[in-house]
Protein backbone atom coordinates (compact mmCIF):
# COMPACT_ATOMS: atom_id res chain seq x y z
CA UNK A 1 0.00 0.00 0.00
CA UNK A 2 1.93 3.51 -1.17
CA UNK A 3 2.50 5.60 1.85
CA UNK A 4 3.14 9.56 2.07
CA UNK A 5 5.55 11.57 4.14
CA UNK A 6 3.68 14.99 4.34
CA UNK A 7 5.92 18.03 5.44
CA UNK A 8 4.49 21.68 6.07
CA UNK A 9 8.13 23.76 5.70
CA UNK A 10 8.33 27.55 6.89
CA UNK A 11 11.88 28.53 4.82
CA UNK A 12 13.87 31.20 7.30
CA UNK A 13 17.03 30.95 5.01
CA UNK A 14 16.28 30.52 1.07
CA UNK A 15 19.67 30.16 -0.38
CA UNK A 16 20.67 27.55 2.37
CA UNK A 17 17.07 25.54 2.19
CA UNK A 18 17.69 25.07 -1.80
CA UNK A 19 21.36 23.65 -0.94
CA UNK A 20 19.09 20.63 0.87
CA UNK A 21 16.12 20.71 -1.86
CA UNK A 22 19.11 20.44 -4.84
CA UNK A 23 20.19 17.11 -2.78
CA UNK A 24 16.61 15.97 -2.06
CA UNK A 25 15.44 13.75 -4.80
CA UNK A 26 18.74 11.58 -5.33
CA UNK A 27 18.09 10.39 -1.85
CA UNK A 28 14.46 9.25 -1.98
CA UNK A 29 15.52 6.71 -5.50
CA UNK A 30 16.63 4.11 -3.59
CA UNK A 31 13.61 4.01 -1.77
CA UNK A 32 11.25 4.03 -4.48
CA UNK A 33 10.24 7.56 -3.44
CA UNK A 34 8.73 10.36 -5.64
CA UNK A 35 7.83 13.85 -5.09
CA UNK A 36 4.00 14.40 -5.74
CA UNK A 37 4.08 18.04 -4.00
CA UNK A 38 7.17 19.85 -4.09
CA UNK A 39 6.16 23.59 -2.98
CA UNK A 40 4.19 24.90 -5.16
CA UNK A 41 1.27 27.23 -5.07
CA UNK A 42 -1.79 26.55 -2.43
CA UNK A 43 -5.29 27.41 -1.16
CA UNK A 44 -6.89 26.82 1.78
CA UNK A 45 -10.31 25.94 1.13
CA UNK A 46 -11.41 25.62 4.60
CA UNK A 47 -10.04 26.21 8.03
CA UNK A 48 -7.62 28.18 9.85
CA UNK A 49 -4.54 25.97 9.02
CA UNK A 50 -1.90 28.05 7.14
CA UNK A 51 1.06 26.10 5.58
CA UNK A 52 4.23 27.08 4.43
CA UNK A 53 5.60 25.17 2.06
CA UNK A 54 3.98 21.89 1.45
CA UNK A 55 5.71 18.89 0.53
CA UNK A 56 3.87 15.44 -0.43
CA UNK A 57 6.35 12.45 -1.02
CA UNK A 58 5.14 8.93 -2.39
CA UNK A 59 6.44 5.55 -1.17
CA UNK A 60 5.82 1.84 -2.26
CA UNK A 61 5.41 1.62 1.71
CA UNK A 62 5.56 2.46 4.83
CA UNK A 63 8.23 1.14 5.41
CA UNK A 64 10.07 2.39 2.51
CA UNK A 65 9.17 6.01 3.73
CA UNK A 66 10.76 5.41 7.25
CA UNK A 67 14.15 3.82 5.90
CA UNK A 68 14.71 6.78 3.20
CA UNK A 69 14.25 8.75 6.59
CA UNK A 70 16.07 7.23 8.62
CA UNK A 71 18.99 6.44 5.32
CA UNK A 72 22.60 7.96 5.84
CA UNK A 73 22.45 9.68 2.39
CA UNK A 74 19.34 11.55 3.48
CA UNK A 75 20.99 11.87 7.07
CA UNK A 76 23.82 13.89 5.29
CA UNK A 77 21.85 16.59 4.12
CA UNK A 78 19.21 16.91 7.03
CA UNK A 79 21.01 19.01 9.11
CA UNK A 80 20.92 21.51 6.19
CA UNK A 81 16.99 21.74 6.52
CA UNK A 82 16.75 22.17 9.81
CA UNK A 83 19.20 25.23 9.60
CA UNK A 84 17.36 26.93 6.98
CA UNK A 85 13.96 25.68 8.36
CA UNK A 86 11.26 24.53 10.65
CA UNK A 87 8.18 22.48 10.04
CA UNK A 88 6.66 19.42 10.74
CA UNK A 89 6.89 16.10 8.61
CA UNK A 90 4.36 13.22 8.90
CA UNK A 91 4.21 9.88 7.58
CA UNK A 92 0.85 8.54 6.38
CA UNK A 93 -0.55 5.31 4.87
CA UNK A 94 -2.34 5.83 1.51
CA UNK A 95 -5.42 3.85 0.19
CA UNK A 96 -5.22 0.71 -1.27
Amino acid sequence: MPAYVIGDITVNDPGRYAEYTAHTESTLAPFGGRFIVRGGPHEVAEGEWRPGRLVVIEFPDLDAARRWYASEAYAAILPIRREASTGSLVFVEGCA
